[in-house]
């Protein structure tokens, strides 16, 4: 089996925030970011996001996100729900970018040609963010894992999280469950 993607710490993701700040494009690159860890898109769904698929005809952040089975990797329709801290994200994001097309991408690139990320440009991207805000191990693929390992650390059934993935068998997300000391430490004070 492949080594998994690293799943961040609260510390970590600070980190790879802090970094963030300090760059252009910050407001976007935030917001990419906690799209991952506070909804665990895959990063093909994410790049694949247009502007109204996000945010209604009022300018709002819609509270669940439809993908169609072509932006999914199981070529299966399915809902991203979007709490309430992820809505005041992306709020922020689209406070500095308002597209005149509501058929663009919603995370918008810097290249002049170009008409959004793709899932293997923004691949690269989280690569390189988390390498260079020193987060080693961690990929595009650490957002999702993180999304769902801090479900289940807060007691979300398997069954559940397996929707909210968009898995169709529970066993594959119980290999995105990472188990730790800390959590094995809570186990056993519950017996």
């Amino acid at each position: 089996m492949a080594k998994q993607a690293k799943t961040l710490t609260q510390a970590e993701i600070r980190r790879v925030l802090d970094y963030i700040a300090t760059r252009k494009h910050s407001t976007r690159n935030r917001a990419l970011v906690m799209t991952t860890f506070l909804s665990g898109v895959r990063v093909g769904e994410l790049a694949s996001l247009q502007y109204k698929d996000v945010v209604d005809a009022e300018g709002n952040i819609r509270n669940e996100i439809r993908l169609s089975a072509e932006q999914t990797k199981g070529n299966e329709a399915r809902v991203v729900f979007i709490s309430e801290k992820l809505s005041k994200e992306l709020q922020q994001y689209v406070t500095v970018y308002q597209p005149k097309n509501i058929n663009c991408k919603f995370f918008y690139s810097q290249k002049a040609e170009s008409d959004g990320f793709t899932a293997n440009t923004l691949t690269q991207f989280f690569h390189y963010l988390y390498k260079k805000s020193g987060v080693y191990g961690a990929s595009s693929h650490s957002g999702r894992r993180t999304f769902i390992t801090n479900l289940a650390n807060k007691g979300i059934s398997v069954r559940v999280l397996a929707s909210l993935a968009g898995h169709k068998n529970i066993s594959t997300t119980q290999c995105y469950i990472d188990v730790n000391d800390e959590m094995k430490r809570k186990a056993v004070e519950l017996v």
